[in-house]
């Protein structure tokens, strides 16, 4: 990548950063101490956060169609603003209804702050030369629980859950906020030539069959698997400790197993910036939907033994597979239009998100560890969906630039 492109990624993913471990990873340390200060059940807690998820879906088209109009930095200067007010709010609340507006605050930030906004962001800026700029924002905000889950507990621990709200909100207007505001305000003439040169016509896309494929079914399946794969990542995010417990692993075990997963998703996501970089992202989702499946085999198959194998399984393909719900689309469609387009695709993905925790947590309760037959069947039909797809064939104005 170039420097100029290389400062935008640095600069980007430590806002993404920011933004992942002040919203996605708070509850983890916050939700407990938040529901005993307010007298409410912690199920309760998470259940305004499975709130703030819906909201996010709903704000998501929106925020694309806008950034498409007018870049990523005014949307994203904003959402900075949002994510400060709804800390604030949150830091504030004084029962149930204080509490729950304050995460649909934080929803609607989440819905044009977070990776959908910052990949569509960059594909304004590179159009279809942001795969590579997708890749390293993740790569950094990679890092996002790493940096968030032990913060959000100094705080809390040495200030109290309100303080740590405050902290993060500040966070936001001092760092997040002029992050933002220094991204470049219009595209690069390279990327400005290239969203206007390379769109893929609509009869591109096809299917196993060689035939061509309606861009609304190529949509339905592209929503399906990021809605399939955001389901199974969010359960294992929420239940993973108890499961690999139900599978036969001491608490202890269990813990270190899961520490497995960041540097594994850290992993894949080298590993799609490096080796399969050179192949079409329909290829490398391919293979990382069928990580979670295989793992889970290996996991009913062998018990404890095979846990860290799973684990690292999991987190190499949910790594690839963040990557894939910013590069799939650009491949497949396109730059024109690429903000609202995912705003659409992702919405069925954060409604299976906000659900997922309740619903695995059934299985689990009613299955142990044999749940995992619910999210490899999943993770299988969202291989299957992948393997209908084919790669969109080059337009005339592709091949000119080859």
């Amino acid at each position: 990548m170039a420097s100029a492109v290389v400062k935008v990624v640095g600069v980007l993913g430590t806002a993404q950063t920011l933004a992942w471990a002040s919203s996605y990873y708070l509850p983890a340390m916050l939700a407990v101490p938040m529901a005993r200060e307010l007298a409410l059940p912690t199920a309760t807690v998470y259940a305004a956060f499975s709130a703030a998820l819906a909201a996010s879906a709903l704000i998501g088209p929106w925020a694309g169609q806008m950034i498409d109009r007018h870049g990523g930095r005014r949307v994203l200067i904003g959402t900075s603003l949002l994510f400060a007010l709804g800390l604030i709010m949150l830091g504030l609340a004084q029962g149930l209804w204080t509490m729950v507006i304050a995460w649909l605050v934080i929803g609607v930030a989440m819905g044009s702050g977070l990776y959908d906004a910052a990949f569509s962001c960059l594909v304004h800026l590179y159009g279809r030369q942001a795969r590579a700029a997708i890749t390293g924002i993740t790569l950094i905000a990679g890092f996002a629980s790493t940096v968030g889950w032990p913060l959000s507990a100094w705080m809390e621990t040495q200030f109290g859950w309100r303080d740590a709200c405050f902290g993060w909100a500040a966070l936001h207007l001092l760092v997040g906020l002029p992050l933002n505001a220094w991204l470049p305000k219009t595209p690069a003439a390279a990327g400005a030539d290239e969203q206007q040169a390379v769109e893929t016509p609509e009869d591109a896309v096809s299917s196993r069959t060689g035939r061509p494929m309606p861009p609304g079914i190529v949509a339905a399946l592209l929503a399906f698997v990021f809605a399939a794969t955001w389901f199974i990542s969010t359960a294992m995010a929420t239940h993973l400790p108890q499961l690999l417990q139900a599978g036969g692993a001491t608490l202890p075990a269990a813990v270190a197993i899961g520490a497995l997963i960041g540097p594994a998703q850290v992993a894949g996501r080298v590993l799609e910036f490096g080796f399969l970089r050179h192949v079409h992202p329909l290829l490398s989702a391919r293979m990382a939907a069928l990580a979670h499946p295989a793992g889970a085999v290996l996991l009913l198959a062998a018990g404890p033994v095979l846990a860290p194998a799973f684990a690292l399984l999991h987190g190499a393909g949910n790594g690839i597979l963040t990557i894939a719900k910013g590069t799939l689309p650009l491949a497949m469609f396109g730059a024109r239009g690429y903000g609202a387009r995912q705003g659409w695709l992702m919405m069925p993905a954060r409604v299976a998100q906000a659900l997922s925790p309740f619903v695995f947590g059934l299985a689990l309760d009613a299955w142990d560890v044999k749940a995992l037959y619910l999210s490899g069947a999943i993770g299988l039909a969202a291989f299957g969906a992948l393997m209908w797809l084919r790669a969109p064939a080059p337009t005339p104005a592709c091949l000119s630039r080859q």
